[in-house]
């Protein structure tokens, strides 16, 4: 696997605060993307494009909208439209549904699954929700909080897809898991020694940029 040292576009991320910019439409929003990726499409291919992928987030009726006229669950599948038009590699989403109310949330837990079973995309979910984790998960992985935070133990998901969140409760293996995740996450709370296999997550030595004025200089400096 090779390291990641910059942006680049086969890495799609779904921000949980949508990141769409209020001026454009559902559609400029992923051409947005799109133009980016695809330079040399023409008008005509790149609408195309796009239209495919907010079509799949069942949005096409919407498509000439701005963000201010969508409830938050569509601003979230413009935000996930846009990151698959890109078409990466990796699919990094960062607590996409957090801020969602419940039936919101469930129905785009099942578009989010749905899409990624058609794109056979890689993803990456940060997620507080247990549940979510293995509606939606084939590993789940807790982390260890704290400045020297590390990944924990593999929880393997083998769940069989489509997920029916009705039926799940009714799953051995389905409860197993979730018995076992939450009492780890609770052993960690109570600072018990749960012991980890996983690698150190080594966090990156940040200078920060210092603020302070002085006669003669910019107002903000930044450190070599």
């Amino acid at each position: 696997m090779e390291n990641a040292s910059r942006p680049g576009p086969d890495r799609g991320v779904v921000f949980q605060n949508y990141s769409l910019l209020p001026w454009l439409t559902v559609l400029g929003n992923v051409e947005l993307a799109v133009d980016r990726v695809f330079p040399k499409y023409t008008a005509a291919q790149r609408r195309e494009h796009a239209m495919r992928y907010i079509s799949m987030v069942n949005l096409a009726h919407a498509f000439d909208r701005r963000p201010a006229e969508l409830s938050g669950g569509m601003r979230q599948r413009v935000s996930v439209a846009r990151a698959l038009a890109m078409q990466p590699r990796i699919l990094l989403l960062d607590e996409p549904l957090g801020a969602l109310d419940a039936l919101t949330r469930g129905k785009l837990q099942d578009e989010i699954e749905s899409i990624m079973m058609a794109e056979r995309r890689t993803a990456v979910l940060i997620t507080n929700d247990v549940d979510e984790a293995l509606r939606l998960a084939d590993r789940v992985i807790p982390l260890h909080p704290g400045p020297g935070a590390i990944l924990g133990p593999e929880f393997r998901v083998k769940l069989d897809r489509p997920r029916d969140r009705a039926q799940l409760n009714d799953q051995a293996e389905y409860r197993r898991l979730r018995g076992e995740i939450n009492q780890y996450l609770s052993d960690l709370r109570r600072g018990s020694g749960v012991e980890s296999k996983a690698n150190p997550l080594v966090l990156p030595d940040l200078v920060p940029v210092h603020f302070k004025r002085r006669r003669g200089v910019p107002h903000v400096q930044t450190v070599p």
